[in-house]
């Protein structure tokens, strides 16, 4: 069975110790479309070579950055083929500003199974410590897993965040590249479903689409800078659930709702496909 909930829930992930540079915050954000304005002082913030802006979103790829290989579904009690899994969710919570470069390490547990039938849904969450053992950031994250469901378990919550019915206080248009899978691919997830049009196939889709991880970062980077002035600092927590593709060279339509306070609701579309969702119940939380 390759899900064995008895021995995943609640089971500790290998601890790692990693680093990350000024230039790993670079790609990160040339992945993201960051400096396609390549005279706005504002984009060549985040692509400074000593002490760029970092996107709090950065946290996704930080542990994994220089990996070079395709990853593994593989966990205590967790054994999947990579081609029946896809990104579910994805929430970042900064505790204190990322730095341009660091060292830090990063221990896990898986926090959630949830049983959706005909799927299943694993939910990992991860605190990243500094080396003076003060928390920078946590994330949480869930992976929906075709035809592993059916073992009995909880089916999990299934609250959504509602976009408002007045008009978006703004919305963008953000083009993606291409070959920006290619790009983001850079910051270490080689997923071959990215890159590789046979295995993209082989996994129902007719073409490499889009990580979702680039999407998200791209959506957070949108509301940064329309609604913070890119001021990278002030975001506190970004959240979102996957709920479409994106192919690479499609754009994305970006509004955001303003929630009276330091909350901001996204709607993430695909424009050239009648605004399908690309992402769902996401949030930006801001800080004062």
């Amino acid at each position: 069975m390759p899900i064995d909930p008895t021995t995943a829930l609640g089971a500790e992930l290998p601890g790692q110790e990693f680093s990350w540079t000024p230039s790993d915050v670079q790609t990160y954000h040339l992945g993201l479309g960051a400096g396609r304005d390549w005279t706005d002082p504002a984009e060549l913030a985040y692509l400074d070579d000593r002490a760029p802006r970092v996107l709090p979103t950065f946290a996704t790829v930080a542990p994994g950055v220089r990996n070079t290989g395709a990853p593994r579904v593989s966990m205590p009690g967790v054994e999947i083929d990579l081609a029946k899994v896809v990104h579910a969710h994805q929430e970042v919570v900064v505790h204190r500003q990322i730095p341009a470069a660091g060292r830090a390490r990063s221990s896990g547990r898986i926090a959630e199974i949830w049983d959706k039938g005909s799927a299943a849904v694993v939910v990992q969450e991860h605190t990243v410590t500094d080396t003076e053992g003060r928390a920078l950031w946590t994330t949480r994250s869930s992976i929906f897993a075709k035809g592993e469901g059916g073992f009995g378990g909880d089916r999990g919550p299934s609250a959504t965040i509602e976009t408002p019915s007045r008009s978006a206080d703004f919305e963008v248009l953000v083009p993606t590249m291409p070959q920006q899978a290619l790009l983001y691919r850079m910051c270490g997830d080689r997923n071959p479903l990215h890159s590789d049009p046979a295995f993209a196939r082989a996994a129902g889709f007719p073409a490499p689409i889009l990580h979702g991880l680039c999407t998200y970062g791209i959506a957070c980077k949108t509301a940064t800078d329309t609604f913070l002035e890119g001021d990278t600092t002030r975001v506190g927590g970004f959240r979102a659930r996957f709920a479409g593709v994106l192919f690479p060279g499609e754009t994305l339509r970006v509004r955001g709702w303003q929630n009276g306070g330091s909350d901001l609701t996204l709607s993430v579309t695909a424009v050239e496909r009648d605004d399908a969702p690309v992402l769902a119940d996401a949030s930006l939380t801001a800080l004062v």
